[in-house]
């Protein structure tokens, strides 16, 4: 069976984006009028970022899990623009990578281990299958 290492990651996320969406994931109310950083300079144009976020952590913790809020602040962090001064790193929130880890629980996708949080084997089947659905449709 395939898994998400043989597919594009674009385009498994959109695919597991569309498909979380219509689970009716939880989206978090304050999530259209809040950055989603200290290094961005506006909130997401995107009105379907929740669920591509949510996508894109679960593909984090099934490629390097047991992972953490703190990583994954790291990663979806950015080099804030300063017009004097050299460009810095900032990392993301914390309160969107916690509530997409929080809905993801909710599916019974991620669950917490004792090193960070982890992906399910319901979670992972489910990830497999799109990554099975997207090289079908390929192919």
């Amino acid at each position: 069976m395939p898994n998400i290492k043989e597919v594009d990651s674009a385009v498994l996320i959109g695919s597991v984006a569309k498909k979380l969406k219509e689970l009716k994931v939880a989206k978090p109310k304050y999530l259209d009028y809040v950055k989603t950083g200290a290094g961005r300079e506006r909130v997401p144009d995107n009105p379907d970022f929740w669920y591509i976020r949510c996508a894109s952590i679960l593909r984090q913790t099934y490629l390097n899990g047991p992972i953490g809020i703190s990583r994954l602040r790291i990663r979806y962090g950015t080099r804030k623009r300063h017009n004097v001064h050299k460009h810095h790193m900032f990392r993301s929130g914390g309160s969107n990578i916690k509530d997409a880890f929080a809905a993801l629980e909710k599916l019974e996708y991620v669950k917490k281990g004792k090193a960070g949080r982890v992906v399910t084997p319901k979670g992972r089947s489910f990830l497999d299958r799109a990554a099975a659905e997207i090289l079908k449709q390929g192919a």
